[in-house]
């Protein structure tokens, strides 16, 4: 794990703040409408676009009364997708986790910005020399023909033609390091499977790739490239399976449901989806959402307390 400050809601939201200028624009409702669960939305929507963290489970854990109230909202006929920025796995792999935690969802119905990124690195030469910000489960080299994971040998750091970050777990602040200089010393591309810059974990918050991509940008002049909300090449992804689902779907009939102010939120507007934010298990889980609404300008369509 990171060893750096703890993070809290506050440093979280100050953070996405300050990196407000490479993130998406989009237009808000004036106001928020009050709603219980996503059950009582049911009218309002024929597609739900849910992300993962914050709204179906939280680290490991389901969220309670999650998995009955998305069950309940299949039986009526409604299409239920996932949109995660959890980059460790797959979609294959996040939809056998899904499938313990007690939902139902079918494959090509859940979207890992993992996948978007796989997709963008096509562009470069299948054996371009790559070193992950990874886990040795991420099984990397799915991803590409000479990858390398990034750990404590600045050589390494050095040999690499460029660097994806996909997970943050065991990233230590010398790691951290080792990728600063390395890439002052030669600039080099920088991918970012997962754009978070925190995740709800059941007792904290955890600092995810963003958090370090953007660190890169301010002291290294690189401007990473970002696969996962609130990034257009996501939400370009699940709208084209929508599409291919539900022809013809207006992108009010679609909900992106979220936790965060500046992922969800943002990026589902920006998609021209409507939108809802839950605010009981994820990053605003304690804390009265109103003020930081308002100092963001970002505003959600629907405020619900709970999945």
């Amino acid at each position: 794990m990171f060893d750096g400050p703890q993070m809290n809601t506050d440093r979280a939201f100050a953070r996405y703040e300050a990196i407000r200028d490479r993130l998406p624009g989009a237009g808000f409702p004036a106001s928020s409408i009050q709603a219980e669960n996503l059950g009582s939305l049911a009218d309002e929507f024929d597609v739900f676009v849910l992300d993962a963290f914050g709204v179906i489970n939280v680290g490991n854990t389901a969220i309670p009364g999650a998995p009955e109230q998305i069950a309940a909202l299949q039986a009526m006929g409604k299409q239920t997708y996932v949109l995660t920025n959890g980059a460790s796995y797959n979609a294959a792999a996040a939809r056998a986790k899904y499938t313990r935690l007690g939902y139902s969802f079918d494959a090509t119905r859940i979207v890992a910005s993992r996948d978007v990124l796989a997709d963008h690195m096509t562009h470069f030469a299948p054996d371009f020399k790559w070193g992950f910000m990874a886990i040795p489960e991420s099984t990397i080299g799915d991803l590409c023909d000479n990858p390398h994971l990034l750990e404590d040998d600045p050589e390494l750091y050095d040999a690499v033609e460029g660097f994806i970050l996909l997970s943050s777990i065991g990233w230590t602040r010398p790691r951290q390091e080792l990728l600063l200089e390395s890439l002052q010393k030669r600039p080099r591309p920088v991918l970012v499977g997962n754009p978070d810059l925190v995740a709800p974990l059941e007792a904290s918050l955890s600092f995810e790739p963003g958090f370090f991509a953007h660190e890169i940008a301010d002291r290294t002049g690189i401007e990473p490239s970002f696969f996962g909300k609130p990034f257009a090449n996501a939400f370009e992804e699940v709208a084209h399976r929508i599409e291919r689902d539900r022809p013809g779907t207006p992108g009010h009939r679609i909900a992106m449901v979220g936790d965060t102010l500046h992922t969800d939120i943002l990026g589902g507007a920006a998609a021209g989806f409507r939108t809802v934010l839950i605010t009981d298990h994820g990053l605003f889980k304690g804390h009265d959402v109103t003020p930081y609404i308002a100092e963001a300008g970002i505003v959600p369509n629907f405020i619900a307390r709970t999945t």
